[in-house]
């Protein structure tokens, strides 16, 4: 049965290294929850909390309604998905899923029935009798979760389980790790600093940075509304401008920066009224991708100065030239503005 988390007030310091700050954060039973941001940020180290690997310094943490704050790993209802895929060699595939099942004293009756239902939920049980140095790196990743499933946990946590993989194969294995959470009917905590499998598979995340917790929502919410200017840039692509470039007046006090995404910017003239912003200038730089260009223009702004703008035109019919003129205008509401 899938459980809540709940982490309450979490601090933790290596030396004089402040790994996380003050951390809160509640995950709803039944949630794929991603842990995103860059190296150094303190979500690994957030995971290992939740895992019993590491203990805070002050603050608690729940796995349901227990506080498991000093409940060693085993003793806790997780299973764990590493970087590495950590299988034993020397052992066949459906002995490695079944290494878990062993240490806990599993009757071998049982201990086969779930280690042939991990292995079919991770579409590996025509694999059960190979050995690990027989699989792809895919099928590794997969065996290793289903290592994690078969002790029945009520949460899974995930390190960066897909780093090791080629890009063809974290493209695959993004939708498969979504559907086995939701097929168990899993919470999942998954930790990465890639944007794309983040956006792209979770329910939630939060952007970490310097042991801290900068932003909390879906994708879509935490890429179209970030609240700063370090969400806005480490969540995909964007360009920085000040308020001043379009007249600082159309803006609400106290924005400091205006975020624009490369996509929302459109070529030709804005329709009448005040429901765009109008741009101007010179294209410096295009390139041709197929479905789509990505364009590098220099424009001018209301307040003399002159900006690097980022464009991403969808079905382009042409590469543009460099010292092209081009008028481009962006709507109003896919401006964001940020207070830092």
């Amino acid at each position: 049965m899938a459980v809540s988390i709940q982490i309450q007030n979490v601090t933790k310091t290596f030396g004089a290294t402040k790994a996380l700050g003050g951390v809160n954060l509640k995950i709803k039973a039944g949630e794929l929850f991603f842990l995103l941001g860059p190296s150094g940020c303190g979500k690994t180290t957030l995971l290992r909390h939740v895992a019993g690997f590491y203990s805070p310094d002050a603050g608690k943490v729940f796995i349901g309604e227990r506080d498991v704050t000093n409940v060693p790993p085993h003793k806790r209802d997780t299973g764990m998905v590493f970087q590495s895929y950590a299988l034993w060699p020397h052992l066949t595939i459906a002995e490695n899923v079944a290494f878990g099942l062993d240490m806990r004293k599993i009757p071998s009756a049982e201990s086969k029935r779930r280690v042939a239902a991990a292995l079919a939920m991770v579409k590996m049980e025509h694999r059960a009798a190979h050995r690990p140095n027989q699989l792809s790196g895919g099928q590794q990743q997969r065996v290793a979760l289903a290592r994690a499933l078969v002790i029945e946990p009520g949460c899974l946590l995930l390190d960066e389980p897909l780093s090791n993989l080629d890009a063809k194969l974290r493209l695959e294995m993004r939708s498969e790790i979504r559907r086995i959470c939701k097929e168990a009917g899993l919470t999942a905590v998954y930790v990465t600093h890639d944007q794309k499998e983040a956006l792209s598979v979770a329910d939630r995340l939060a952007v970490m940075r310097d042991g801290v917790i900068e932003q909390i929502g879906a994708p879509a919410e935490v890429y179209r509304e970030p609240v700063n200017s370090f969400v806005a840039s480490f969540i995909g692509e964007t360009n920085f401008l000040p308020p001043s470039f379009f007249g600082a007046h159309m803006f609400a006090p106290g924005t400091k920066t205006l975020s624009i995404r490369p996509e929302t910017i459109r070529f030709g003239v804005p329709p009448a009224g005040d429901y765009a912003v109008a741009v101007s200038g010179l294209c410096h730089a295009s390139v041709y991708l197929g479905e789509t260009a990505q364009h590098r223009l220099e424009v001018a702004g209301s307040d003399g100065t002159v900006a690097d703008l980022s464009v991403f035109e969808l079905n382009p019919h042409r590469n543009m030239t460099e010292k092209e003129p081009v008028a481009a205008w962006v709507p109003r509401h896919e401006i964001r503005e940020l207070a830092n």
